[in-house]
């Protein structure tokens, strides 16, 4: 029975993880990380904190959707104390970036912005449809919902790097997120990642590839938050078992 700690479990994700996790054979829901009220019913074991050190202490693997400021003392502590984590938090700083693969050579991380089956699959096609269309143009569009505090979206990020990476390219040198006025003409090499916020739309992304005469279009809709919880879960029962080092879903997926 593997101990599991949440971080964030009072979050827009933290039901689904509670539930989730109470519903998977072989996981015990051992602790929880909470800055403010708690509102879901959880056993009387479950001891519930604002103490990452505590956290830790009580975890055999740990599931943080949270905010990156709770993210970076999680992974502080996670120093002194090495348990195994699997992080989904997005927005991070260059500092926290380093201090995650940091961490992750004392302890098996599993980090990505999203914990979906068809993200994992989505980009692999994307760096193999970029590397060999190459004389297409790539549009990226993420829509998630007006609650969303970072953008783009971590997950539009990743789809970014690796249609920058089927083209040989660094992202960062060929990314913008906006056009307004007389800008000129699209250049060969960059790569648009634009937001759409909105409503209550769990996430949806398009990464396009367009050229004169015709277009692909790629496309991820999430319609349950518990995409993103059962994902985590899974990754966490077979993070378990891993020795140091920074992985990512598509290692537990095998693909």
């Amino acid at each position: 029975m593997a101990r599991v700690g949440i971080v964030g479990s009072t979050g827009r994700m933290g039901e689904h993880l509670i539930n989730n996790v109470l519903e998977t054979e072989g996981l015990e829901l051992s602790v929880l990380h909470v800055f403010d009220e708690l509102k879901v019913a959880v056993p009387e074991t479950t001891l519930i904190t604002n103490d990452m050190a505590t956290v830790l202490e009580n975890s055999d693997v740990i599931i943080d959707f949270s905010a990156p400021v709770a993210t970076q003392e999680l992974l502080e502590n996670a120093l002194k104390n090495p348990t195994p984590l699997v992080i989904a938090t997005t927005g991070f700083t260059e500092h926290q970036q380093n201090l995650l693969s940091t961490a992750s050579e004392n302890m098996p991380l599993l980090y990505s912005s999203n914990m979906s089956a068809g993200i994992a699959l989505l980009k692999q096609l994307v760096e193999q449809v970029a590397s060999t269309l190459k004389d297409f143009d790539i549009e990226i569009v993420e829509q998630h919902h007006r609650h969303k505090v970072d953008s783009p979206s971590g997950t539009a990020l990743t789809l970014g790097e690796f249609a920058a990476k089927g083209r040989g390219l660094d992202l960062d040198a060929v990314r913008i997120s906006g056009r307004d006025g007389q800008i000129g003409a699209r250049s060969k090499d960059e790569i648009a990642v634009m937001a759409l916020r909105g409503g209550d739309i769990v996430g949806r992304h398009t990464v396009g590839f367009y050229n004169d005469g015709e277009f692909l279009e790629l496309n991820h809709t999430a319609t349950s938050r518990e995409t993103f919880s059962k994902g985590a879960i899974r990754a966490a029962g077979w993070l378990v078992n891993q020795e140091s080092g920074l992985y990512s879903i598509n290692d537990c997926l095998g693909i």
